[in-house]
């Protein structure tokens, strides 16, 4: 390597150098043109490409984080309800041909389960039709889905860590309002509630075996106590199915829904995500009503609990803590079976964690969580390491290149990409 006497580079070697990095950042950088005025897609400075096409006539324009779009992607998010509503009800029209279903009978519960389960993964194939169909978006897209990277990791696991443990806690605290208000009676020494549940299974198998199956049971207190710590657990046994869900509601949807706003953003996806379920509600799933009260209850109560996942999406820019958190809730939903009296009635409208139980103690939390600003905060996931041909030596820059273009040539601007004006975050 050439140097001059004085030890520094030679100028044609740092003229070289910066035309290398000039040029490399130009064709790699988002948005930026090369020597014939256009980005690395290929499209000039008026969106038009080398044919002359108007690129932002066919794609909704994606703002300056590529996580967010601006404006709303309407024709994309039409495509996405369409597709995850219309395959819904195709995936429950089984149950509803098969009528109503004997909740005893063992058969007919593998049968819903697995439908259910089935019907999870809509969202997911609609988020695909979206992405693939419509374009919507272009690039960066496991960004944009909150998928990928995991950076910065300590936000990111130690949010999935509270997503595990949270919906646990306010499924009790629900269950613990209804039973202040006089709404269920609690049996925390006899669980006859849940014994009665054993005694129903019990009864669909034979003589033999349910009578061995008696005697060998552990006592209903310790059975209780496993079923409680094991949600954890099941929580994430029961993140497969939840990310069908939360990769389109939380994963694409809320971010598309983004430029509306945050409240209407997260309240909108919510109202469309308990809407979707309306084919498995009308049926009696969750409130064990068949009529239009049980789809409002539900669409009410997943505003609430949208809000909350919403907020773990947009506090970290990631959907896993949405997805863990999902897992978590429908873990811990069923533990008022567990704890309730026998003889006390259930009405799930007001004791379930969707009903308004659920919606008094969820009211608080979200309240607490924007009176401490948390919703103004919208960090982005951290960005791509910078280049080799970006980290020049400052020396060389400071020699070659004028004052206000070193920072476009080192890189620097990549933390205000990152927490762009607005994003009410400088957390990285």
């Amino acid at each position: 390597m050439a140097h001059s006497d004085a030890g520094e580079p030679a100028a044609g070697e740092i003229e070289a150098r910066v035309r290398e990095a000039r040029d490399h950042l130009a064709q790699n950088r988002p948005g930026g043109h090369d020597a014939t005025g256009h980005d690395a897609t290929g499209h000039d400075a008026t969106g038009h490409d080398a044919t002359g096409h108007d690129a932002t006539a066919e794609h909704a324009v994606e703002g300056s984080r590529p996580d967010q779009f601006a404006p709303v992607p309407w024709g994309a998010v039409t495509l996405f309800v369409f597709v995850a509503f219309g395959l819904a009800w195709l995936v429950a029209l089984p149950l509803w041909l098969a009528g109503p279903a004997d909740t005893n009978d063992p058969a007919a519960g593998t049968h819903f389960t697995l439908l259910a389960t089935a019907m999870m993964f809509t969202p997911a194939i609609a988020t695909l039709a979206a992405i693939f169909i419509v374009r919507a978006p272009r690039r960066e897209r496991l960004r944009f889905l909150g998928i990928w990277p995991l950076r910065p990791a300590k936000r990111v696991i130690w949010f999935i860590v509270a997503a595990i443990l949270a919906p646990l806690v306010l499924v009790l605290a629900s269950l613990a309002v209804a039973a202040l208000l006089g709404w269920v009676q609690l049996d925390l020494t006899e669980f006859s509630g849940f014994r009665a549940v054993l005694d129903a299974q019990l009864a669909t198998l034979d003589p033999a075996t349910a009578e061995l199956a008696a005697q060998t049971m552990p006592p209903l207190g310790l059975l209780v106590a496993i079923q409680i710590a094991t949600v954890p657990v099941a929580a994430l046994a029961n993140s497969l199915p939840a990310f069908g869900e939360e990769v389109g509601w939380r994963g694409w949807l809320l971010p598309a829904l983004r430029p509306l706003g945050v409240w209407p953003a997260l309240v909108l996806s919510g109202a469309l995500w308990g809407l979707w379920h309306a084919p498995l509600i009308l049926l009696g799933y969750n409130f064990n009503r068949t009529d239009w009260t049980g789809v409002a209850l539900m669409t009410v109560g997943c505003v609430f609990w949208g809000v909350l996942l919403g907020w773990t999406r947009l506090r970290t820019a990631s959907v896993w803590p949405a997805v863990v958190a999902h897992g978590s809730l429908n873990a811990s939903a069923g533990l008022m079976l567990l704890l309730h009296a026998m003889d006390s009635p259930l009405d799930m409208a007001l004791v379930s964690p969707l009903g308004v139980a659920g919606w008094i103690v969820l009211a608080v939390v979200v309240a607490v969580l924007a009176l401490t600003g948390q919703f103004r905060r919208e960090p982005q996931l951290a960005p791509k390491p910078v280049s080799r041909y970006a980290v020049l030596d400052q020396s060389v820059l400071d020699q070659s290149v004028p004052d206000h273009g070193v920072d476009h040539v080192a890189g620097r601007d990549d933390d205000a990409d990152a927490n762009p004006p607005g994003s009410g975050s400088s957390e990285r």
